[in-house]
């Protein structure tokens, strides 16, 4: 109920000069955008959304859906400002741009507009009442020396940094916590009230109580100690908390599962298809926990029948329960080194839910016939009750399938001929996929080894074999069939959409092909086809390597959306993720669509409408960015401390990529990344060629380019900053041949402040190498 505070002062009836217009326009015309910034105006303060549907007499479900878009389209347009009281607001009649505020260490900062153009530079006065992640409207200022667009800033909408894990200091009669998170760039202030028994130097959690503004750093009290940062496990407790990961189950939560039982119980089974006898299997990696999939395949007349079962997670969580809050609330579970936080409770997501061995467990299965040629001919989707014959990993089925191992082949006997039939029809869809242009870079993926005290063992390569992609490749085409399910019952549905790449990174990536003499096709709108032919062209050339990571580069980043766009990397129409739900809230939904259409209920009587799907979408998405953000914090920080006893060792690495103030090495044997910086590349000036992605010396031509092979030593590891310091000893093929080293003295070798541990520095086309480096 909204109160009388909050009513318009003036409740005149207001004609709609365009009324006509917007009936012309319109099934349901609502009233122009022109009458509603005559009624923000004249009322003479901001009002909510629905104090503007009452003042227009809106009441229909239709109306009101038409309303809550066209005051969007006025917000993105900058006629009105969403404010952090949830109420419109007169734009000033500037164009103003919302965006997400992205901090800096050097105390500047970005503005990633919401609209998808590109990123506005923030001045660090700008910044100085910002925190990261802060969600603002600004009005562009100017262009700088650089080209960037400049902003300032018109209105905070929302806060967004609510507490900061970090570093507690004290200096006198100031104590203040210096934030883990290094794209937050205030201090925070800590009463000497408030510092909650907290120690010099101990790792604490701070509750946000005063935002900063332009003229105070930001006022907060410590509400938890983590203990000393070298403690095993901090790093994980440390980014759970500095990333707000929900990690505790609610109370409410927990009293609604209390009666769940391990096993499915027989009423729940009924009124189900039964494939209990068919020979499914799960194919997953050999420390997962959870089984969301299984397979079957068998041979037909004119081709294959393939089923794909996935957990019927709906059939637990329902909609508006405790469980289904905190699942919406998490989105996804988060994958640490040998650490996950669920998105479901255990009893759920290792248990109930997941397609364990020779136990009874309910699914969703879609049913796939798939003709000779590899092509999809029909699908259908049905809730099932099954029972997984085998758990198998990815290394048994490649040995089995392509090695011919005897001995894995004798303990499977009775699975073998089925998983051989699995294996010919993933060759036969394989085929299917090259020929629309699918995307399969091959991107190297690693693991941590951990030995005692959670100290790293080693860093290994993952091994994508046949059984990896013979899994992804039906997992593709369930998601596929849902999404086209979806489509033609004609119900909300969330996708997974990818974007080709925009104007400005297809033009940098065709000038970069130039430069090499290649050619992408497609002209303005290269498809996926384009992309592989242009791979399958530079197959055996030594610098095959970089222009794969350069057409990845180009690439937009994958998000939910009810939008119909598709998804480029895959070379799809329309594509949903319907084979996790036990790990992703979106494929959840998918499934709730799914079992709505099979129970035969209208669509407009989903629990879920198109508004809905679009705010979860950018839930979800944001919530898989933050999950994505944790764990690479916690991947870094181990990382730098595997590297801390190896300073003054050399190894050899690749350039994987170049800025204004250096270039990046990743280590080839140990696959660790770190910073040659600029002021160490002695004997000549470097200019830096964002289009080529190199550094060339002015004097002396020496060019250092994305996919080199160079040779460096580790001079420095910062193990707050996540960063480490190389120092090039070579570049070249001798480099990339060379074994690697270990020196006589790491102590000796090390330097403090040889070379800028600058990861973050903002980029500079032309910088001298001998400049005087920082105190």
């Amino acid at each position: 109920m909204t109160s009388n505070s909050d009513q318009p002062t003036d409740s005149k009836t207001f004609v709609d000069p365009y009324a006509e217009r917007e009936a012309e326009k319109y099934e349901h015309p609502i009233p122009s955008r022109e009458l509603i910034l005559q009624l923000v105006q004249q009322t003479g303060k901001p009002l909510r959304r629905q104090q503007i549907a009452q003042q227009f007499g809106l009441e229909s479900a239709d109306a009101l859906e038409a309303l809550r878009r066209r005051l969007r389209a006025m917000e993105r347009d900058g006629q009105l400002v969403f404010n952090s009281r949830q109420k419109y607001m007169i734009g000033n009649g500037q164009n103003l741009i919302n965006g997400r505020v992205l901090g800096h260490p050097e105390g500047f900062g970005f503005l990633k507009p919401e609209d998808g153009s590109d990123d506005l530079f923030l001045s660090p006065r700008e910044m100085k009442p910002l925190m990261h992640n802060d969600r603002v409207a600004v009005r562009v200022t100017g262009i700088d020396r650089k080209g960037r667009r400049e902003a300032a800033v018109v209105e905070i909408l929302e806060r967004n940094t609510h507490q900061v894990v970090g570093r507690f200091f004290t200096e006198g009669r100031v104590a203040y916590v210096v934030p883990d998170n290094k794209k937050i760039i205030h201090e925070v202030l800590i009463a000497k009230e408030d510092v909650g028994g907290a120690k010099n130097g101990q790792i604490v959690v701070a509750e946000i109580v005063q935002q900063p503004s332009a003229h105070y750093q930001p006022l907060g009290r410590v509400v938890e100690v983590l203990g000393m940062h070298m403690a095993p496990g901090m790093e994980i407790e440390m980014a759970i908390r500095s990333h707000e990961l929900p990690n505790h189950w609610p109370e409410a939560l927990l009293a609604e599962i209390g009666g769940l039982q391990a096993e499915v119980p027989e009423s729940a089974k009924q009124g189900r298809e039964d494939v209990r006898h068919l020979p499914l299997v799960t194919i997953d990696g050999e420390d997962a926990r959870d089984f969301d999939d299984a397979v079957y395949a068998q041979k037909t007349k004119k081709g294959w029948k393939l089923l794909v079962a996935i957990a019927d997670v709906s059939h637990y969580v329902k909609v508006g329960t405790a469980l289904d809050d905190e699942a919406k609330n998490r989105s996804t579970s988060v994958y640490f080194p040998e650490k996950v936080i669920p998105m479901l409770p255990e009893i759920l997501s290792n248990g109930l839910c997941s397609l364990n061995p020779k136990v009874d467990r309910l699914c969703m299965v879609c049913e796939l016939l798939i003709g000779e040629d590899g092509l999809v001919v029909r699908s259908r989707f049905f809730e099932a009750v099954m029972r997984s014959h085998a758990r198998l990993t990815y290394s048994e089925v490649a040995k089995i399938l392509v090695d011919g191992d005897q001995k894995l082949a004798k303990k499977y006997a009775d699975l073998v001929p089925h998983l051989q039939t699995l294996y010919s029809l993933y060759q036969a869809m394989r085929r299917q996929r090259e020929l629309r242009g699918a995307m399969d870079f091959d991107t190297q993926e690693t693991k941590i080894v951990f030995g005692p005290e959670r100290k790293i063992a080693e860093i290994v390569p993952l091994v994508r074999n046949d059984a990896h992609k013979l899994i992804e490749e039906f997992m593709i085409t369930a998601n596929t069939a849902a999404a086209k399910f979806l489509t033609r019952k004609k119900l909300p549905r969330l996708l997974r959409i990818h974007d080709g790449p925009g104007p400005e990174k297809l033009l940098a990536l065709k000038t970069f092909l130039n430069e090499l003499g290649l050619h992408l096709g497609g002209h303005a709108q290269p498809t996926p086809l384009d992309y592989m032919h242009l791979l399958e062209s530079v197959a055996g050339r030594t610098d095959a390597h970089l222009i794969q990571t350069i057409l990845l580069r180009s690439m937009s980043q994958a998000v939910y959306s009810p939008e119909t766009k598709g998804h480029f990397g895959l070379a799809l129409d329309a594509y949903a993720h319907f084979t996790s739900p036990i790990r992703r809230y979106p494929d959840l939904l998918v499934h709730r669509a799914i079992r709505h259409a099979l129970a035969g209920k209208a669509p407009d009587s989903f629990a879920y409408n198109y508004s809905d799907m679009m705010a979860l979408g950018e839930h979800c998405s944001a919530n898989e960015r933050r999950a994505d953000d944790a764990t690479r914090d916690v991947i870094s920080w181990l990382k730098c401390e595997y590297m801390m006893d190896k300073i003054g060792e050399e190894f050899a690495g690749v350039i994987s990529s170049v800025t204004g103030f250096g270039f990046f090495v990743e280590l080839q044997t140990v696959y660790v990344e770190g910073l040659v910086h600029i002021a160490s590349l002695h004997n000549d000036y470097f200019q830096f060629d964002s289009g080529k992605h190199q550094l060339y010396g002015e004097r002396t031509g020496v060019r250092y380019r994305l996919g080199d092979a160079v040779r460096i030593r580790v001079v420095r590891v910062n193990l707050d900053d996540k960063k480490i310091d190389f120092e090039l000893i070579q570049a070249g093929k001798k480099a990339e041949n060379a074994k690697p080293k270990k020196a006589k003295s790491s102590k000796a070798k090390t330097t403090e402040g040889k070379g800028k541990s600058a990861k973050s520095e903002p980029a500079k086309k032309s910088t001298r190498s001998r400049r005087r480096r920082k105190s």
